[in-house]
């Protein structure tokens, strides 16, 4: 792989590492779309997989690996710091200015921003397997289609890479919470919001995309790439 000095590299990436942390902190959430019952994160998480075939279809997979494991980082950092926060001894006047008092604050805050071993898990382990099939499946479809049907390519990795994202996640963090079919009904939400996601936005990724690419003068094909996820 060749080292370049890219105009929008960093900008992508901030951006995937951004929308990642979000959608972690507001996953607590669950909400209520059409009847089917999901994390409220699923209004912006699939924008990382979107971010995701961006940088695989224009800088190759070496790069957005590298990507990958900065948002898995930076994700991990983010959470350590809301952790040790929470574990700071309040100021004995914090209310947070709506509460009845610290203890009350502290509740909240640990019922918003607490993370369960469990839920972190499931979370960090659904990521890096889902982002890496996404972009391992973008990739070798690129150079198998020579380029052509980019829309295939989004569709097919987001299908691929989503769909074990929210079978993982859903797996581990609400096993012996949902009964067995409501651990199927609660992935195949997931599922399918997330792929008709990708699919609605496919012309805006189609215009990024081009966009990058003239701009960047790249287009890179990962004919002789090596695919292991752990290759930094």
């Amino acid at each position: 792989m060749e080292n370049r000095n890219y105009k929008y590299l960093s900008f992508v990436t901030a951006l995937f590492v951004t929308t990642l942390i979000i959608s972690n902190i507001v996953a607590v959430k669950l909400v209520n779309l059409f009847g089917l019952f999901v994390p409220a994160a699923v209004i912006l998480f699939p924008l990382a997989y979107i971010f995701g075939d961006v940088l695989t279809e224009v800088y190759g997979f070496a790069r957005a690996r590298r990507v990958i494991w900065t948002g898995f980082a930076c994700n991990l950092l983010a959470v350590a710091a809301i952790w040790v926060a929470g574990q700071l001894p309040a100021a004995p006047f914090w209310n947070g200015g709506i509460y009845d008092g610290p203890q009350a604050a502290q509740q909240a805050y640990d019922a918003i921003l607490g993370f369960t071993p469990r839920l972190l898990l499931a979370s960090f382990i659904a990521y890096l397997v889902g982002e890496f099939l996404n972009s391992f499946v973008l990739a070798k479809l690129k150079v198998r289609t020579q380029g052509r049907h980019l829309w295939l390519r989004t569709i097919t990795s987001t299908i691929v890479g989503q769909g074990i994202d929210s079978a993982i996640f859903i797996a581990i963090a609400f096993y012996g919470i949902f009964d067995g079919s409501g651990l199927v009904q609660a992935i195949l939400s997931q599922w399918f919001i997330k792929v008709a996601y990708e699919t609605v936005a496919t012309p805006l990724t189609y215009w990024v995309v081009n966009a990058l690419k003239r701009a960047e003068s790249e287009d890179y094909y990962d004919k002789d790439t090596n695919f292991n996820p752990l290759a930094l």
